[in-house]
């Protein structure tokens, strides 16, 4: 079986081909155009102005993904497409092109949650096996999930204000970083230690989440006279960036292994942007191999959106019976 997979649901616009064989799913393509530079200017996402970029790329990006995979029309079995959560703007990019695509070539048209997405980009590399538990890290979403099969998962817990990716971003702007910030926190951290006291929220308390008490504690630091006489030099800079990443991951890595030993799952699988941190994956890998549990990562290239995640999600899902009047929902959530 051979999918198209459409995603716009942020700034980025993608198209991908991808085909399955036996229990084997092959990129044969995947384009991704980013309006990321352009919002950098304005330190952060304009919603309209990144539904403007994709208006115009859409086309040009689907048929460079058709024309790179070298196959024809003919050979697309299905389209899938991220109908939400995300802007409603961009999401209506992809969900209007996606339709009009399946009502003129007549193929069956894949709904995908784009966080559900996510996870699938490990199905691309190396598939897990089930039950696992998944751990959504990203600009809007921080969840952690127990996943039983494909379509099938329990939700543990969610961001309750900021998520991880936010807190990065917020905690980059406090620092005069550019956007996007969890990268730029990433660099900056090799060169600094861990060496300020910040609070690690609710790291024990349940499955949820909770950043924004971190990003007030960075504020109420950075504007302290120790720091603020350091003028943020002699590696300041670079040591607020290490506590801050060092804070963050605690946290995801604490929550993430102790749901694997509550539901004793031998799987854990991430998915977001957040999830290309190296620190994060070098903490999450030592606690893993402690429990003797694997630990799925996808390429950095799977980890921020794209096309290739949501037709490989698509697989495992059945097309809508009405393609037509499948509406974008930028609210759309993760449910057991």
């Amino acid at each position: 079986m051979i999918i198209l997979g459409i995603e716009t649901t942020c700034d980025e616009t993608g198209a991908a081909v991808l085909e399955q064989k036996k229990d084997k799913i092959i990129i044969l393509s995947n384009v991704v155009a980013s309006s990321a530079s352009l919002q950098a200017k304005y330190g952060g996402i304009i919603p309209e102005q990144a539904a403007r970029e994709q208006i115009k790329s859409i086309i040009p990006v689907i048929e460079t993904a058709l024309n790179a995979s070298r196959l024809t029309l003919n050979d697309i079995n299905a389209i899938a497409v991220a109908y939400g959560p995300g802007l409603i703007g961009s999401l209506l990019v992809g969900v209007e092109t996606a339709k009009t695509l399946a009502y003129v070539w007549n193929k069956p048209l894949i709904p995908v949650n784009h966080l559900i997405g996510h996870f699938y980009a490990n199905w691309i590399s190396h598939p897990p096996n089930f039950p696992c538990i998944g751990l959504l890290v990203s600009g809007g979403h921080t969840d952690l999930i127990l996943f039983t099969d494909h379509g099938k998962y329990k939700y543990l817990g969610g961001t309750r204000d900021d998520a991880a990716g936010e807190c990065f971003d917020k905690c980059a702007r406090l620092l005069g970083l550019s956007y996007p910030g969890g990268p730029e926190i990433s660099k900056l951290a090799q060169k600094g230690k861990d060496t300020y006291q910040l609070p690690r929220p609710m790291i024990n308390d349940g499955w949820d989440f909770s950043f924004s008490g971190l990003k007030t504690a960075v504020a109420n630091l950075i504007n302290t006279p120790e720091v603020k006489k350091s003028d943020y030099t002699s590696g300041v800079k670079g040591n607020l960036a290490a506590s801050i990443q060092a804070a963050i991951v605690d946290v995801l890595v604490t929550k993430t292994i102790k749901a694997a030993k509550k539901y004793k799952v031998k799987q854990i699988i991430l998915g977001g942007g957040v999830a290309a941190n190296q620190e994060l994956a070098r903490k999450l890998k030592v606690q893993s191999e402690k429990l003797k549990v694997k630990l799925h990562i996808p390429p950095v290239n799977l980890c921020t959106d794209n096309a290739a995640m949501i037709a490989a999600a698509a697989f495992f899902i059945k097309p809508a019976k009405d393609p037509l009047k499948l509406q974008a929902d930028p609210s759309l959530a993760l449910k057991s």
